[in-house]
């Protein structure tokens, strides 16, 4: 008997067998692309830098704006009346104290003070005269030739006379100080400024004169001079060495700043408005009151000012230096981070992978930051390149910068103070 196989049943083994086939070829062709198939690196370390957290001595100090005062300020006025013969001083340069720097005519007073002394002169004579005629007068009433009355009325001629000489030496007197008003001469060493009178002007009290302006000649009343009020300053003289700054803290320092005053003279810096370092000098008075209005207390400091750097009037940062932290942690300033837990640093252990540790920053001055909690010193701290860390991250420390040392520096938020 003969047996038959269907034709479907064959195409159906074929396209089976196909499948299995083509099944195994995939299989085999992906086992081959991952063996093949390179092993992934590892994350690439982060490039930081670093820095050691330090133990040192850190300044404590309050920043405050200042303005420089002279510490002495002169008017010059004439004291007489009369008009300016020479002005021996330049304008703007240091004027010695009693260098004679204006010569008002001193013809009328030295006139004035010969008549004085002729007079004095005529009258000690006069006196003279009449004190030998008591002698005589004297001599006389005690030989009984002439009354009592007659003596005594000479004794008082002779005390009259002694008044009138003691007027005239008065007189002299007068006289020789309005001579010697005339050199008018500086009473302080300091700058002189603008001249406010020229050379001819009638100065003085009593002053009066005709001014001429713009070609048209005018009188002016008694009590000005070329335009100017009679007694006004014909040139200030200001002192510059030394030198006055003045400046305000929170009152709330001051109990600080008065106890550590008493152990010695506290030093204050002043500074550029870009923070330049102009001179130190010390602190020399703290006000009796509090400012009522501010809640401020008046602070004066004293400089030399031997390059002449600090000008009146001038504004400038000053930092008063109260006390110093002994033994402190500190960190660069740029090492402090501040996230939504507070603050913080990343440290890097031996392995040079990184840790994040939560810290309690204080005092920031010169641009290190003391560390009242979180580190102990020695620890080395990431200082750049803190954005893309996360802690057990590699880090490849670039450079390692050395400790930095806090100098007293006025802040960026001194204006608030």
């Amino acid at each position: 008997m003969v047996l038959f196989r269907r034709p479907g049943s064959r195409r159906r083994f074929a396209i089976v067998g196909t499948l299995l086939v083509i099944i195994l070829v995939a299989i085999g062709v992906r086992l081959f692309v991952f063996r093949a198939k390179p092993t992934q690196t590892a994350a690439p370390a982060v490039p930081v830098t670093a820095a050691i957290a330090t133990r040192q001595d850190v300044p404590e100090i309050i920043n405050a704006l200042g303005t420089v005062q002279s510490i002495d300020t002169v008017n010059i006025v004439a004291r007489v009346t009369g008009t300016i013969d020479k002005i021996e001083f330049t304008p703007g340069q240091i004027v010695k104290q009693g260098q004679e720097l204006f010569l008002i005519d001193p013809r009328p007073f030295q006139a004035a003070l010969d008549q004085a002394q002729a007079q004095l002169h005529h009258d000690e004579a006069v006196l003279e005269e009449a004190q030998l005629d008591l002698k005589r007068y004297q001599t006389l009433e005690q030989q009984k030739s002439i009354a009592a009355q007659q003596s005594q009325d000479q004794a008082f001629v002779v005390e009259q006379d002694k008044g009138t000489v003691q007027l005239d030496q008065a007189n002299v007197e007068a006289a020789q100080l309005n001579l010697q008003y005339a050199h008018i001469t500086s009473p302080i060493t300091g700058r002189a400024g603008a001249l406010q009178v020229d050379l001819g002007n009638l100065v003085g009290p009593q002053a009066s004169q005709t001014s001429t302006a713009a070609g048209t000649t005018s009188a002016t009343s008694s009590t000005t001079t070329s335009g100017q009020t009679s007694g006004s300053p014909l040139v200030s003289i200001v002192q510059l060495q030394p030198i006055y700054v003045t400046f305000s803290v929170p009152q709330d320092r001051l109990d600080e700043i008065q106890h550590s005053q008493a152990a010695g003279a506290l030093q204050v810096g002043v500074y550029t408005q870009d923070r330049k370092l102009i001179e130190t000098g010390k602190l020399t008075l703290i006000d009796n009151q509090v400012n009522t209005s501010t809640g401020t207390v008046m602070l004066q400091a004293t400089f030399a000012n031997t390059d002449l750097r600090l000008w009146p009037g001038e504004f400038v940062r000053a930092t008063l230096t109260v006390s110093t932290l002994h033994d402190v942690v500190t960190v660069p300033a740029p090492a402090i981070m501040v996230g939504p837990s507070g603050s913080y640093v990343y440290l890097i252990d031996n392995n040079n992978k990184v840790r994040r540790i939560g810290v309690t920053p204080g005092q920031r001055q010169g641009g290190v930051t003391v560390i009242q909690k979180g580190l102990t010193g020695g620890e080395k701290v990431v200082t750049d390149g803190q954005y893309r860390l996360a802690t057990g991250m590699a880090v490849a420390v670039q450079q390692t910068t050395a400790p930095a040392v806090p100098q007293p520096q006025p802040q960026a938020e001194a204006e608030a103070n």
